[in-house]
């Protein structure tokens, strides 16, 4: 049986199951098994499967405590009717390049490919020990995370869900999209302070053993989480990268065995880890490109080797990305160092205590041979979904511009396909994507959007659209010395 422990000890060994349960590990690592890339996909038989058979696999491969019925019962309900497109995840052309849309989903984000997937698979985790016990999924958002996260496990029996978001600093439509939420499971509250300050709060929060146990008590309540951080969540993401290698073969783009170059729009560093992931089980990834807003905090560690989060924090036109502590980094040092546990602890020591790490020079000679960098300032940014519209008549979200300006700037393999990674539906940002395309973006956003479906030809997805005359359920705001009272008021209204 494949075990799973802390990136940061091997004293934990638990199964897929209990990972995802249990969400962070106890020392504040993340859950990582040794036996990754053991069990190979076999890329030359994935031409001609549909996404659920691809899904099936991967999943079969990382997560082997789940049975295939129940693997086969997640998939359907998970990538069904919910999904725009029967692809889920197409892939595009794009100019001597391709684009694989992550955006399909209910709330038009990548997020949804986990998120639609992580409540099924916390439904065949069993509780501990009481069967009464009940999950409540804790979550911080820099903005389409918590949507995902919220629509994945609404109303979901035995679970409940806490999303906090940095006040004023997501889109209006992201904002929308959170404080309405329908369920009599959620909570919606909105923090003073960045992603950063939500996430680590979060974090702490885990680490809180008084808290756990007070909550336990009181509303036979457990804590896990809904971000990258959870095992569950990341591992569905490895999928679309054979979903897109498939699709590759398919064409004749390619063949088997062939290496593919991956873009990847990236903050929490859990979209680019997913990539990795399908690397270690056989996929041939040429290059893992990072790509960074103006808060290029992986840039700086990927061409110096320091981590360094004490620097201004920028709040920029890609807000899911303004993000200055980028979580799943942790467990690629940790595959990267040959699974030094020692050096891992002692590196997430130094950026608590210090704000900054430094790994040894012989470790990122390893990470930079497979991991490009670049990152894109506003300016670019705008200039990029402007291009991409006049070259390509096809309109890209700002997060996926900053993708689509380092990739220009890469050195071009003509034998090798470059994919980039979209990671969000236009329409979540219509006020930015309108000002870059120089269309009307005076009203509001729903104005924009109608702007924006005019002008490209294109239709806004219903849920967001629908967003103008949804009622605001939610309207907390806490300071962050706050979260923890407020998560215990919403473990009581659970119980």
């Amino acid at each position: 049986m494949i075990t799973f422990h802390s990136t940061r000890s091997t004293t934990d060994s638990l199964t897929s199951k209990q990972a995802i349960r249990k969400g962070i590990a106890d020392d504040g690592g993340l859950f990582v098994t040794d036996t990754l890339g053991d069990t190979q996909i076999d890329v030359a038989s994935l031409a001609g499967k549909s996404y659920q058979q691809i899904a099936q696999e991967v999943l079969g491969a990382l997560l082997p405590d789940f049975t295939d019925d129940e693997l086969s019962q997640c998939v359907r309900d998970a990538y069904g009717e919910q999904w725009s497109d029967p692809a889920i995840t197409p892939l595009k052309p794009l100019g001597d390049d391709y684009i694989l849309e992550l955006f399909n989903g209910p709330t038009s984000a990548f997020k949804d490919v986990a998120l639609q997937i992580l409540p099924r698979f916390m439904a065949h985790t069993a509780p501990t020990g009481d069967p009464n016990e009940k999950i409540m999924i804790l979550t911080a958002t820099s903005g389409d995370t918590g949507k995902a996260a919220l629509a994945g496990f609404a109303d979901v029996p035995g679970t409940g869900i806490t999303v906090f978001y940095p006040e004023g600093k997501v889109s209006q439509v992201q904002q929308l999209q959170m404080t309405t939420q329908a369920g009599t499971n959620v909570n919606v509250c909105a923090v003073r302070g960045n992603f950063d300050d939500a996430q680590s709060a979060v974090k702490r929060i885990f680490g809180d053993h008084e808290l756990a146990k007070r909550i336990d008590d009181q509303a036979n309540v457990v804590l896990s989480s809904a971000n990258s951080i959870n095992v569950g969540r990341l591992v569905p993401q490895v999928i679309y990268y054979f979903s897109a290698y498939a699709q590759l073969l398919e064409r004749q783009v390619i063949n088997a065995g062939d290496e593919v170059e991956f873009c990847v729009p990236t903050g929490n560093f859990g979209d680019i880890l997913a990539g990795y992931y399908a690397k270690m089980l056989g996929l041939p990834v040429k290059h893992l490109v990072v790509a960074s807003d103006k808060n290029n905090v992986l840039f700086d560690f990927l061409t110096s080797g320091t981590y360094n989060r004490k620097r201004p924090f920028f709040q920029t036109i890609s807000p899911s990305m303004d993000i200055l502590i980028s979580s799943n980094l942790e467990r690629m040092l940790y595959y990267m160092s040959d699974k030094d546990t020692r050096l891992i602890q002692m590196l997430m020591n130094d950026l608590n205590q210090w704000g900054a790490y430094e790994v040894p020079a012989e470790l990122l000679t390893k990470i930079r041979q497979l991991f490009g960098c670049g990152w894109a300032d506003e300016d670019q940014v705008s200039a990029m979904i402007a291009d991409c519209w006049q070259k390509n008549h096809y309109v890209i979200d700002p997060h996926t511009a900053c993708g689509y300006y380092v990739m220009q700037q890469m050195p071009r393999d003509p034998l090798t396909p470059r994919v980039l990674l979209s990671t969000a539906s236009p329409y979540k940002f219509p006020r930015v994507v309108n000002e870059a395309l120089g269309w009307d973006a005076s009203g509001s956003d729903f104005d924009c959007m109608d702007v924006l479906a005019e002008h490209s030809g294109t239709t806004a997805p219903k849920a967001l659209r629908g967003l103008e005359h949804a009622d605001v359920r939610f309207t907390d705001v806490v300071d962050i010395d706050g979260m923890p009272a407020y998560v215990e008021q919403a473990a009581d209204r659970l119980a």
